[in-house]
């Protein structure tokens, strides 16, 4: 519950009842209560609006510190990967483009124009 800073106020409710950031926070802790070595997170914030989101990061940053964890994060969210992982891998149509820090990526000309568009040539 600390470590994902889930509110002790929430511990006898059903999982079900609690609001969408805090059942995705349930997700993560289920998973990790069998003490995995990797942990592959597909689009977690998924349905999440901004706060939620930000609440989700902070937590899996704090999540992603843990000795011997390995956490895999698939997602579209760009400022939520930029935020947690320190190394990324950008997929293309299935094809790798790019893999660096997000300081790499964010600068990367494959990705640039893969998600933003090649510059007119005018």
């Amino acid at each position: 519950l600390d470590l994902l800073r889930i509110p002790r106020g929430f511990l006898d409710e059903p999982a079900g009842l609690l609001p969408l950031g805090l059942q995705k926070k349930v997700e993560v802790a289920r998973a990790l209560a069998a003490d995995p070595k990797l942990l592959l997170l597909d689009e977690p914030a998924g349905g999440l609006n901004n706060e939620e989101t930000e609440a989700l990061a902070d937590a899996l940053i704090d999540v992603s510190s843990r000795p011997g964890l390995t956490v895999v994060l698939i997602d579209h969210d760009m400022e939520l990967v930029m935020e947690i992982c320190s190394r990324i891998c950008v997929l293309n149509f299935g094809r790798k483009i790019a893999i660096g820090t997000p300081e790499e990526i964010r600068g990367d000309p494959a990705v640039i124009e893969s998600y933003l568009g090649a510059p007119d040539a005018a």
